[in-house]
């Protein structure tokens, strides 16, 4: 665990605190951590659906089935392989992409962009620390 010692208070009024409170329950991060996201150039993204992880989990279980079948009909020689390693291949890298484009916080960018300083840009993330920086 990292060892953060530096507390920073910070005054808000009303509305800062009530949208800064909005988008961390959304994001279902602490506070805390909300912030260090922001201070990594990462922009939280929203919890996703309810379902959603349900849903990946289908789409996983259905893959396994896949692969179990594969195993089997390599051995038997029963089916176009090549075809069937292809469809498989984009099952995986579908869920790889379902997965980023609902959990993966955005890039904060502006400078590349041209764009006046401050103004936030956002753009696929590599890969943030997952519960923030520092």
């Amino acid at each position: 665990m990292q060892n953060r010692t530096i507390e920073i208070k910070c005054r808000l009024n009303q509305k800062e605190a009530g949208a800064l409170n909005k988008r961390v329950k959304k994001s279902g991060l602490s506070r805390e951590a909300y912030i260090r996201h922001l201070i990594g150039g990462y922009i939280p993204t929203d919890l996703p659906p309810p379902d959603y992880h349900a849903m990946m989990n289908e789409l996983r279980a259905i893959g396994a089935n896949m692969n179990q079948i594969a195993q089997k009909a390599h051995v038997l020689n029963v089916i176009d392989a090549r075809r069937y390693d292809e469809a498989f291949a984009m099952l995986k890298q579908s869920l790889v992409g379902i997965a980023d484009a609902v959990t993966r916080p955005r890039k904060i960018e502006a400078e590349k962009a041209g764009l006046p300083f401050g103004t936030l840009v956002l753009r696929e993330a590599e890969q943030p620390m997952s519960g923030g920086y520092g």
